[in-house]
């Protein structure tokens, strides 16, 4: 299953590449900022529902999306998380699975993908508030995270552009408080990402 999981993938990403340059015309700036093995979250900011496929597209790390859980009731959606190796996440209520399963993914090495606005178009819709999920996975895993900002109209022959930041290394505010992490500090971390996708979106 896992190796027909993996020739799925290829195929959806590389039809999913030419599309994006062909006919959306994006272009990717930034991936030589990206460490080529260790674990990672990427953070970006989230416009589409194709924005997952994008940044999956265009980095050079296979990652697992962090995932409503309503998109279980539409099969293509459902397809897409499962060839991707995406985690459903209960929103507005503490999911303790998710959580757990984040934390092994980063602890194995791996890379997760999370959007802060915690939906699409957030930073408008919630006055430029972020969820805290991944400043508290980075800090308690002490994971880099990649910000990554999304740009252009995303719509047929325009162009658009995929920016990936340097790596956002929270290992000196933890030093500050022995490796505790607090309320304070998530907040602190999570606007730290915050500006640093809004920098490369702009």
């Amino acid at each position: 299953m896992k190796v027909l999981k993996r020739i799925m993938r290829f195929i959806i990403e590389v039809i999913s590449y030419i599309i994006l340059k062909l006919v959306f015309w994006f272009k990717s700036e930034g991936r030589n900022n990206i460490p080529k093995n260790g674990s990672l979250i990427f953070c970006g900011n989230h416009r589409s529902f194709l924005d997952p496929v994008i940044i999956e597209v265009f980095s050079t790390r296979h990652m697992h999306f962090m995932s409503k859980e309503e998109l279980k009731k539409n099969p293509i959606t459902r397809f897409a998380v499962f060839v991707e190796d995406g985690i459903y996440v209960k929103r507005d209520e503490k999911d303790i699975a998710s959580l757990k399963e984040s934390l092994r993914i980063l602890k194995d090495g791996r890379c997760l993908g999370i959007f802060p606005e915690g939906t699409r178009n957030g930073f408008e819709k919630n006055d430029g508030k972020v969820k805290n999920g991944a400043a508290y996975l980075a800090l308690k895993t002490n994971t880099k995270v990649i910000p990554i900002g999304l740009s252009g109209k995303l719509k047929p022959f325009s162009k658009n552009k995929i920016k990936f930041g340097e790596p956002i290394d929270f290992a000196e505010l933890l030093s500050t408080s022995n490796n505790k992490v607090d309320k304070e500090m998530e907040d602190k971390a999570s606007e730290i990402i915050k500006e640093e996708i809004l920098k490369l979106a702009n």
